[in-house]
């Protein structure tokens, strides 16, 4: 199934939806297994393997990590090739002060955001949602 590319359809019908739970970005250290059923997400850099899961399976397996976040995904079957979705939606959250990490996978893409500012991340992408011009 061939996900959306039209930016305005995207931001339109993007239903924001805050995940339960708070959640970490760890550097895997050496000879430590996390089961893939605990990955939210993984991404292999030259520095090590970057790992997103959740803070409580972190804290388990005594993972060191510096951010905690809120989980947001847009739940819009969204094209890898489409323009402009990250900008806008990146750029939103900037112009309210909120920092965000962006993951594009097949299907979706998730927002995380420090776990304070999850709530108000929600309330900018709904007015996002509802306010989008396309240029």
């Amino acid at each position: 199934m061939t996900g959306e590319t039209r930016l305005k359809e995207l931001i339109q019908d993007m239903q924001p939806r805050l995940n339960k739970g708070d959640y970490v970005f760890v550097l895997k250290p050496p000879f430590v297994n996390v089961p893939t059923e605990h990955l939210i997400g993984l991404f292999q850099e030259k520095e090590g393997t970057t790992l997103i899961l959740e803070k409580q399976i972190a804290d388990k397996l005594e993972l060191n990590y510096d951010f905690v976040s809120s989980w947001i995904t847009l739940d819009i079957h969204s094209s890898l090739e489409a323009i402009g979705l990250t900008a806008a939606v990146s750029n939103a959250l900037a112009k309210n002060s909120i920092s965000c990490n962006i993951v594009a996978a097949y299907s979706h893409d998730h927002i995380f955001v420090a776990t304070n500012d999850g709530e108000k991340a929600m309330q900018v992408l709904d007015k996002l949602s509802k306010n989008f011009k396309a240029y």
